[in-house]
């Protein structure tokens, strides 16, 4: 078969690397297949800040890098510029119409016309753009260009904001402007895929939010009495099922340790610190700083169980089928899961080897628990499920993950 041909392709992201693995992975896919990509992304927090740098320097010269800082210290004029651009455009679009999609696109994404200008200075002639902040700003670099682009649909973003209406009208305004004529849409999940199918009426291609498989099969954790339980996000706060993980973890009675990977919010760490404290004298709280993607799956070292509460607070939430899962089972943790529709699929795979409850059901949770804490044999049966289904399916290098990806841009021609 003809190898495609190469193409200048902007990788754009209003994020940062570091906390966009699908737009990393993309880039460094797209250039191990001989592609020239160049990425596009944002400087706005130090710490990510930081991480971008590190993952940079590990890529070498495998791509392009333009950033958009409008961080506070690093660039005042545009943090503060900005700032009031978007302030502005979001005040007029609550009195005015939503017909205007250049107001819509300012609105939702403080950097629009910053991360345009970069786009476009690119020599690219093919761009392909994620994050809500970002799609707007891939769509219009790539008129001014008089450019094909593609889309990549993280979330669900008009579902997930169900208690900003105004939010909301802005984000569908910008997906009614760019969705249909992009050349093709990823998203990150069948849920996703499907909800954007019944609200739009187009057709995305599903790319899960997998990572690469490590080198060699997990090791088993040495026996200890504390159960190490982990779970990583962006922000360490309310609605993602930690207030009835800790209260699960209080009934449950067994020695254990949360380990929380995050930016913490403090008022909500404290009120966990608290109740901790003064309730469960069993269990360790543990808080860790964020780390880039590249070393996602590493971290998982030593640790028993993860922990993936999504809780249907929207209905992006509700379908979606996040990162942490599939993170976990890589690192070959035995897997706790809400019965999310965006997480069935992968309980139903898993069978009698993982625990599962319904979202805000503590005492099956805690039953659960307990059962790892003390059931050495489950526990280790979970954790071999884990990994060998990451084997067979849930992996960036499977057929379906990268290689669909590859395949959409081989089309291309």
């Amino acid at each position: 078969m003809t190898r495609a041909r190469a193409k200048r392709v902007a990788v754009v992201t209003a994020g940062h690397l570091s906390t966009c693995p699908r737009m990393l992975k993309a880039a460094d896919a797209l250039a191990e297949e001989g592609h020239d990509v160049h990425v596009v992304s944002t400087r706005a927090t130090q710490w990510a800040a930081a991480a971008d740098e590190t993952l940079r320097q590990r890529r070498g010269d495998r791509w392009r890098w333009s950033v958009v800082d409008d961080s506070k210290s690093g660039a005042p004029w545009t943090y503060f510029s900005s700032g009031v651009r978007q302030r502005l455009a979001r005040g007029l679009s609550r009195f005015g119409s939503m017909r205007s999609f250049a107001l819509a696109a300012k609105a939702l994404a403080r950097v629009h016309d910053e991360l345009v200008r970069a786009a476009f200075s690119t020599d690219a002639e093919f761009f392909y753009g994620g994050t809500v902040g970002g799609i707007g700003a891939t769509f219009e670099a790539a008129r001014r260009s008089g450019r094909e682009y593609a889309l990549d649909l993280e979330d669900f973003y008009s579902g997930d904001h169900p208690d900003e209406p105004d939010l909301v009208k802005i984000i569908e305004r910008v997906e009614t402007e760019v969705l249909g004529g992009a050349r093709f849409l990823t998203a990150a999940s069948v849920g996703i895929a499907d909800a954007y199918r019944s609200s739009y009426g187009v057709d995305p291609v599903t790319i899960h939010n997998t990572f690469p498989l490590p080198d060699a099969a997990p090791e088993t954790p040495t026996p200890r009495d504390a159960l190490k339980l982990y779970w990583f996000s962006q922000t360490i706060g309310r609605g993602r099922g930690l207030e009835d993980a800790v209260e699960a973890l209080r009934r449950a009675g067994a020695p254990a340790e949360l380990h929380l990977r995050g930016n913490p919010d403090p008022v909500f760490v404290a009120q966990l610190e608290t109740f901790v404290s003064a309730n469960a004298p069993e269990l360790r709280l543990v808080l860790h700083e964020p780390a880039p993607p590249d070393e996602m799956v590493s971290r998982l070292a030593g640790y028993d169980v993860g922990l993936a509460t999504e809780q249907g607070v929207s209905v992006n939430r509700e379908i979606c089928l996040t990162n942490k899962a599939l993170t976990y089972m890589l690192g070959g943790l035995a897997l706790v899961m809400t019965e999310t529709q965006g997480q069935r699929p992968l309980i139903e795979e898993l069978r009698e080897d993982v625990v599962s409850y319904v979202p805000g059901d503590v005492d099956t949770l805690a039953a659960g628990i307990k059962r790892l804490a003390t059931d050495r044999a489950f526990r280790e049966r979970c954790r071999h499920a884990s990994w060998e289904a990451a084997k067979r399916r849930w992996h960036w290098e499977h057929a379906d993950e990268r290689g669909r990806l590859v395949q959409l841009f081989e089309a291309l021609d």
